[in-house]
């Protein structure tokens, strides 16, 4: 059995590291499947891509499409087109795409314009906003993916609320936990600790990139105004996305507790979210990692496609709220956050489940057809 594994963006790579170990580690006992790994290209930034391959032990790409740049059509349609060829040329049993990115939506419908099967790995989770592509992309390839690998009860409870068969639908847990646990011995300290005089637990780590709070230069000053007025005297560090560092070139902000830096490894940064006394984001996985490591979280939207990370996690909603920004921040200091637990599954034994059912699944249907 072949699955073609697609990985687009930065996010996907976190959660692919793991799934091409336990492929390995099965046809190592003898196991019929093999993988062939497909980069899109989707993201080319050597921060945002290359060191994540490096650092996770993710091997070169059998291909890389080179699908970067342009607008959320042109990418979509490019990417759909080149793969479209890929499958062609290489057809494997079933394509395994992961989380919400264009990426993900893009190969799989062309996927399964060829009739190939596709699963999905990170399924059925909703935030219920439609402004924010990911949305989109979720709802797309969740409506015509043939099985679904869930991270929590709640995104099984979404997908049968759309009449998904229960037989589809497999609670594994989250591959992301499976990459942070497997590389917990491997962390490296940045540099800019010790260039900073910069100590655990003694700083806050910052991460924004949404439109909804990048792209208006008030709101962004806004934001980080609030931040610095209500950390006391404990540094923020804050690796600016590529996005983000256009608008705040534009609006000139700088503090002397602001630490702004590049993008960081996987390593570097999972060592400043383990270590960080808090942290502040608008991004989804930072929330899950936050969550098992049991660090206060707070994230800036309205609404998360993660929920679990609020009612079991350590993560609190603050949407753009500035005063609950301010309060929440001065709970952290006060040492008043609450504990949280890790939902169940998160165990960092969610791949080997998906590759047992991928060969359960796909070993009966090549009998079959043979």
């Amino acid at each position: 059995m072949i699955v073609t594994i697609v990985a687009g963006a930065r996010p996907n790579f976190m959660k692919i590291a793991p799934i091409i170990k336990a492929i390995k580690a099965a046809s190592a006992r003898g196991e019929d499947i093999q993988y062939r790994l497909v980069h899109t290209g989707q993201h080319y930034d050597k921060k945002m891509s290359g060191d994540f391959f490096e650092q996770l032990g993710i091997p070169d790409p059998d291909v890389n499409l080179e699908c970067g740049g342009g607008t959320q059509a042109e990418q979509t349609a490019g990417i759909m087109v080149k793969f479209e060829k890929e499958l062609m040329e290489f057809p494997p049993e079933v394509v395994l795409v992961v989380g919400d990115v264009t990426s993900t939506m893009a190969c799989s419908i062309a996927a399964k314009k060829l009739c190939i099967d596709v699963v999905h790995v990170e399924a059925g989770i909703r935030s219920g906003d439609m402004t924010m592509p990911e949305e989109i992309n979720r709802i797309v390839t969740d409506s015509i993916c043939d099985h679904y690998y869930t991270t929590t009860t709640v995104a099984n409870k979404n997908l049968e609320n759309l009449q998904v068969p229960k037989s589809r639908i497999h609670f594994v847990g989250n591959t992301m936990i499976d990459t942070l646990m497997q590389n917990m011995e491997r962390l490296r300290r940045p540099s800019l600790m010790d260039e900073g005089k910069l100590t655990e637990k003694n700083y806050f780590l910052l991460t924004l990139h949404r439109p909804s709070n990048v792209d208006d230069a008030v709101k962004l000053e806004s934001i980080l105004t609030a931040i610095m007025d209500s950390t006391a005297d404990i540094p923020i560090i804050f690796p600016v996305h590529p996005r983000t560092r256009n608008i705040l070139n534009n609006i000139q902000f700088d503090h002397d507790r602001l630490i702004m830096i590049d993008p960081l490894g996987y390593l570097e940064f999972i060592y400043l979210v383990k270590n960080a006394k808090g942290i502040i984001t608008d991004s989804g996985g930072i929330t899950e990692e936050a969550t098992v490591l049991h660090v206060p979280c707070l994230t800036l939207r309205n609404s998360t496609e993660r929920p679990e990370t609020v009612t079991i996690g350590t993560n609190e909603l603050i949407g753009d709220d500035i005063p609950k920004l301010r309060f929440h921040l001065g709970k952290i200091l006060a040492g008043e956050w609450k504990k949280g637990n890790i939902p169940e599954f998160w165990d960092g034994k969610t791949s080997e489940r998906i590759v047992a059912s991928l060969l359960s699944i796909y070993s009966k249907k090549l009998a079959t057809v043979k």
